[in-house]
């Protein structure tokens, strides 16, 4: 990446720039291009209409921009506070992922993902693309079949980058947990604690907030450095934070309102930007998204993974970051970004429950020939389904609790009565202690007959 051109400020150019120049140009250039782009100086710069100033037109922009743009209560340097707009653009963004999760009916049955459920078959698989992918993004090395196989199995971690993935699942099912609580400094060193917990660098200590100002980021060119706010004020933007995460922007508060989808991005966006920790902030960062999702009642979002779209496109996210350092504290350009990349990740979750239905399905029209499968349970069959797939595949009985959602005592049931009925094989471990039920490559054979 190329070093990222700073925009001249507005208020240097309403000294210089003489009123009849940029008078003739406000509504021709608004806070978006035609194509609905909010367009950093770095490239608006070379898609200015041909006679026309370049810097001219950036200052009607800006004075478009101006207009509809809201300040946050947060701030950026001293003196200076971070704002964001919503042109159409965005609130048509905004609209498509609203309606893409609006209410459970709107993605699948209710067999597969219900909001008044309070364990649903598909949380597990998605909690760990996002465990695995959260930590990929930080630097984890493990493959993803051995780190799923890890979480599957609830094998203990074996090194640093299998200790980030769990360290990851365990994080995303404690703000889960905690979507209701309100945001404090102390549950952000709580989340922190877990997410770094044997995987952290720069000598920074779990749960303990940065004690020097020797940290800096870079992009992944190690251009463009950025050097975040001093330690000394650490503890009044934390607070300042929390207030912001828990005072009402909702629909009730009009003249405050911000969409909450919004708000969970710039409440992202701003524990990137503090750096509160000396590692593990990208991983608190995410995991404060969701936790503000879930208390705005987007309880797809249980659901979504965003970390591994923001992974496939990095570079853009970390420009999203330094447009909005270099031009005036507008979160404006993140917010965009953000928003582009849930609808990705709404929409991969659309595509993934359709697989796990056409798959679902296909095996209960395959199996219904069977007389032994009239006889068993949904949970029966969301086993028999994975035996079937993987012939000589272990289950445990933590395994299989953990993917339903049941107890430990259901799941050993469910496992049991599948050994009664001959369609698993069951064997102890090597120490004698757990049991292995056993996929027996005879499975398809055994239920035909």
């Amino acid at each position: 990446m190329a070093r990222i051109r700073v925009p001249p400020s507005m208020a240097s150019l309403l000294d210089r720039v003489n009123s009849q120049d940029f008078l003739p140009l406000l509504g021709k250039y608004v806070a978006t291009d035609r194509k609905g782009r909010y367009l950093h100086w770095n490239e608006f710069k070379w898609r200015v209409e041909s006679g026309d100033r370049e810097e001219v037109a950036w200052l009607a922009t800006k004075i478009a921009r101006n207009s509809i743009r809201q300040n946050l209560p947060l701030k950026a340097e001293t003196e200076r506070y971070f704002s964001f707009c919503v042109p159409n653009s965005l609130a048509a963004l905004l609209h498509r992922i609203d309606r893409m999760t609006g209410g459970g009916d709107a993605i699948g049955d209710k067999t597969f993902t219900s909001p008044r459920e309070n364990h649903r078959y598909l949380v597990q698989n998605l909690m760990m693309e996002e465990a695995i992918t959260s930590s990929q993004l930080e630097g984890a090395s493990t493959t993803r079949k051995v780190a799923k196989k890890m979480l599957e199995s609830n094998l203990q971690p074996q090194n640093k980058s299998e200790q980030m993935i769990f360290n990851n699942f365990l994080l995303m099912k404690e703000v889960l947990k905690r979507k209701d609580e309100a945001l404090s400094v102390d549950m952000l060193l709580d989340l922190h604690k877990i997410a770094t917990y044997n995987a952290i660098e720069n000598q920074a200590t779990p749960g303990a907030l940065r004690q020097d100002n020797t940290i800096f980021i870079s992009d992944l060119y190690n251009e463009n450095p950025f050097y975040p706010p001093s330690v000394e004020t650490l503890e009044d933007r934390l607070n300042e934070l929390c207030s912001f995460a828990n005072a009402s922007h909702d629909e009730q508060d009009s003249h405050n309102f911000i969409h909450p989808i919004v708000k969970a991005i710039i409440l992202h966006f701003m524990i990137g930007y503090i750096h509160p920790f000396g590692d593990g902030n990208g991983r608190t960062a995410r995991a404060i998204f969701y936790w503000c999702m879930l208390k705005s009642g987007y309880w797809l979002f249980e659901y979504v993974s965003i970390s591994k779209w923001i992974q496939e496109k990095r570079n853009e996210y970390d420009t999203a970051f330094i447009y909005t350092e270099t031009d005036e504290f507008d979160i404006t350009y993140f917010i965009y970004n953000q928003a582009e990349t849930i609808v990705k990740a709404v929409v991969d979750l659309h595509d993934y429950i359709d697989r796990r239905k056409k798959e679902f399905y296909e095996f209960m029209e395959w199996i219904e020939s069977s007389p032994i499968a009239k006889t068993l349970k949904r949970e029966h069959l969301e086993i028999l389904k994975q035996a079937v797939k993987e012939p000589g595949r272990e289950f445990t009985s933590k395994q299989v609790s953990l993917d339903l959602g049941v107890t430990e005592n259901s799941a050993r049931s469910y496992l049991n009565k599948l050994v009664d009925r001959e369609l698993l094989v069951s064997a102890k471990s090597k120490n004698g202690k757990t049991i292995r039920y056993l996929a027996p490559a005879s499975l398809k054979d055994r239920l035909k007959a």
